[in-house]
């Protein structure tokens, strides 16, 4: 062997040596990262209790539902929704430093959401004194309520519900009103009582002419602490972590049984009250709800008398699991400005998934199986409607003669019209 292929040998070995001494430390470097990364704490916990979450919801389901790939997938989406909800909350919620945040909704689709509703939830710290300020808009129904954080796996009551539009506006619009226990001495202005154990505000903001009606703009500050927010400290950060899994359970586990039950009930194609008076419903607001189950051929006709006078009204769909049937993208939703009862008076509603040409048409859009759901807010009158499951191609002689037709291309347009609308809707 030469000296000089002696060196080249021993060149390429020390080259070997350093690429492994290389290797060696950067793996070493990735285990004291993911060592580092363990040790974060509250993180793994938060991981491991939620990995399981899909199953625990499959298990409340009938066989041939839980073992469906496609509800599979539909339950791993809700639980995905509940933790992004409760995400949310956790990351913008603060007593101290409050903001009215999104809570559900079309993307965030938990607890049933209506769809003519934007719903906001603003943490609050009981016993604080706050302020609510903003600019009134259009809508007929813009309602507060206060809650309280849910105990024993049980859904929060609602404590009080305040009306945004009853609150006095000056010149250009604009309110204010105060929240706290006790009325301040010598306070003159708009004041709502807060309950000694309310630790949250609901919002809801209910619109039916989705293109003229306007959203009000809303505020909220707490007026007893000082507004600066300091970083947080790591047990803070670390709590926030902790209380995840359980809130992402419960709210995923609310209704994902509800269909079920109602199957179970007998409440197949039939109609029933639905009774939320104990897990935050609006006061005044009264429901009905009923399971359809369809081929692609048939039809559930819908029929009621309107009452006299109605605050809002509205129908809507949901799926097999209870989420709210996608209304951003199909005709699954109604509402008093959406739906007007045929000339001899009677509102009829028609759902399945074929389209029958009709202004009054609920999309089930692709799952033959949920939930019709309606209600009456402020009303004279507290009808269940009839329901009856027909032929679909039977739908038109089923109706009165003067009944308008939709066709496919006016369809496509109504949905196009109403997509646009609601996503011009602020929901944040």
């Amino acid at each position: 062997m030469t000296l000089t292929s002696g060196i080249d040998q021993l060149l390429k070995y020390l080259f070997a040596v350093a690429v492994t001494l290389l290797l060696i430390t950067s793996s070493n470097l990735n285990a004291g990262e993911n060592t580092a990364m363990k040790e974060i704490e509250g993180w793994n916990e938060l991981v491991d209790a939620l990995r399981d979450l899909p199953g625990q919801l499959l298990a409340r389901l009938p066989p041939e539902m839980r073992n469906d790939p496609q509800v599979q997938q539909e339950v791993a989406r809700l639980a995905l929704e509940s933790l992004a909800s409760s995400a949310i909350g956790s990351l913008g919620g603060s007593g101290d430093h409050p903001a009215f945040l999104p809570t559900i909704g079309q993307v965030l689709n938990v607890g049933q959401p209506n769809a003519d509703t934007v719903y906001r939830l603003a943490q609050i710290t009981p016993g604080g004194v706050y302020r609510i300020t903003g600019k009134k808009g259009s809508l007929r129904m813009v309602a507060i309520s206060q809650s309280v954080a849910a105990k024993d796996k049980k859904p929060s009551p609602r404590v009080y519900d305040h009306d945004l539009n009853a609150v006095p506006t000056d010149a250009s619009g604009r309110y204010e009103v105060l929240l706290s226990m006790e009325r301040p001495a010598g306070y003159k202005g708009e004041w709502w009582q807060l309950q000694p154990a309310t630790s949250g505000l609901l919002l809801r903001m209910v619109s039916s002419d989705w293109d003229n009606e306007v959203d009000p703009t809303i505020s909220i500050e707490r007026l007893d602490t000082p507004v600066q927010y300091p970083r947080p400290t790591a047990d803070e950060l670390e709590q926030r972590l902790r209380v995840l899994p359980s809130k992402t359970a419960f709210i995923a586990g609310l209704f994902v049984d509800h269909v079920q039950k109602l199957r179970q009930e007998g409440y197949v194609n039939r109609l029933k009250t639905l009774d939320v008076s104990q897990i935050g419903g609006l006061a005044g607001q009264f429901y009905y709800e009923g399971v359809y189950e369809l081929n692609d051929d048939e039809a559930l006709v819908i029929e009621t008398r309107v009452p006299a006078r109605c605050l809002y009204r509205s129908i809507i769909l949901t799926n097999q699991i209870y989420e709210t049937t996608d209304w951003y993208n199909n005709h699954s939703s109604l509402n008093d400005a959406q739906a007007l009862p045929d000339s001899d008076g009677i509102l009829r509603v028609v759902v399945s998934a074929r389209d029958p040409g009709i202004p009054n048409w609920l999309d089930t859009a692709g799952y033959p199986m949920g939930v019709v759901q309606g209600r009456w807010t402020g009303c004279t009158e507290k009808p269940i409607p009839g329901i009856r499951k027909v032929a679909v191609d039977s739908v038109p002689d089923l109706l009165p003669a003067d009944t308008p037709s939709v066709s496919l291309s006016q369809r496509q347009e109504i949905i196009r019209a109403r997509r646009r609308a609601l996503q011009q809707r602020p929901q944040w």
